[in-house]
């Protein structure tokens, strides 16, 4: 063997046994076997008469398509282990140089299946796996903060349409000018919650005013709020302490919300805590809607009373004003976006309004795991 060769068939092992360090290594969080074992506890729950017919059912659902997917991780991996270890055998061969361009692909293709699994291995937060109430309120700033917080919105549901997700807008109060007051999101799917919980904050706008005759730079604030949507089981709400009205949903001539007599405000007297849905014509749908909120907002304070637990739903409460900004958003005199718990910054403030904000998530999630 020549020594070029030689050079390049150790560079080339090098690489492969360190690939087949991090699979190895992310393999090793799963324990496939129990894993499978609960999964076929579940599918025996599953096929018990009158299955469907339990409040139940919904919840082992959600848990059988974790595991299916937590499985899915699992083999996968287990799978490139092995191919791996036989391509640290095939480089030794004589004829190796034709099965180059292959080996290239397989290294990209294990690079990038580590760093997805090793992001995916943050969210074992209790409630990571689940959907995503999140909240959007105008701060300080008037029109440019309202204008502002529909710009946030906006962001939040284009992300949550490049994953794939279904994000359900179920309550806006428009601004009187332009923009929008507040505005709640229903976010359902996988890990929904642990990608949006360190959204919460208070983000920053600097930019020139389109609202200002003079042009001048305004700063403008909005507040962003997300809980996980909880299961009705772990809370219970007696009936008598809830005041039910119903009145005429309203919008920006049905920019968000239909018009509708159905749309439904839902107050729990003895916390105080208000809810409304009214983004569909049925009353029913948008009651069973609120409750959902509401049976979320209720248990998000029940944790909030349990003081060691208060970090892992909401976090210390912000205004939404000077001094208290998660991150910045700057449009003049230059653009930039920095996220100023990581000092993660990028350029193209556009890309991340069009709802390019996976970058901004995942750096926060090192930031939690110290990695």
């Amino acid at each position: 063997m020549s020594r070029e060769k030689s050079i390049e068939v150790s560079d080339l092992k090098r690489d492969i046994e360190e690939n087949l360090r991090r699979l190895r290594e992310l393999f090793s969080a799963f324990d496939l076997q129990e894993l499978k074992k609960r999964r076929n506890s579940l599918e025996k729950m599953r096929s018990q008469p009158d299955f469907y017919k339990t409040e139940e059912s919904k919840e082992i659902f959600r848990q059988m398509s974790d595991l299916e997917d937590q499985i899915n991780q699992a083999e996968t991996l287990e799978k490139e282990i092995l191919e791996a270890q036989t391509w640290l055998h095939l480089i030794e061969e004589e004829d190796f140089p034709a099965l180059f361009p292959e080996l290239q692909e397989k290294l990209l293709f294990w690079g990038k299946l580590a760093h997805e699994m090793e992001q995916y291995l943050f969210l074992d937060g209790p409630y990571d796996q689940s959907d995503a109430i999140l909240s959007v309120h105008a701060g300080a700033g008037g029109t440019d903060a309202q204008d502002w917080a529909e710009m946030l919105l906006r962001m939040y549901l284009r992300w949550a349409d490049k994953k794939g997700f279904k994000a359900d807008v179920v309550d806006v109060s428009p601004g009187e000018e332009a923009g929008i007051k507040s505005a709640t999101v229903l976010v359902n799917g996988k890990r929904a919650y642990g990608l949006l919980k360190n959204e919460k904050g208070v983000h920053r706008l600097v930019r020139i005013s389109p609202f200002d005759a003079n042009r001048r730079r305004h700063t403008s604030f909005a507040l962003v709020d997300v809980i996980p949507q909880i299961q009705s089981e772990e809370v219970k709400i007696d009936p008598e302490d809830l005041r039910i009205e119903t009145f005429r949903a309203s919008g920006h001539g049905g920019q968000h919300v239909q018009k509708t007599d159905s749309a439904i405000r839902i107050t729990h007297i003895p916390t105080g805590i208000v809810v409304q849905c009214q983004n569909e014509r049925s009353q029913l749908q948008n009651k069973n809607t609120a409750m959902k909120i509401l049976l979320s907002r209720l248990h998000q304070k029940r944790e909030e009373e349990e003081k060691e637990k208060i970090s892992q739903i909401r976090g210390e409460y912000q205004t939404a004003a000077w001094g208290n900004q998660i991150r910045s958003y700057v449009l003049h005199p230059y653009t930039m976006v920095k996220d100023h718990r990581t000092e993660y910054t990028i350029g193209d403030v556009n890309r991340v309004l069009e709802g390019d904000i996976d970058d901004l998530i995942w750096e926060n999630l090192r930031r939690l795991r110290g990695s």
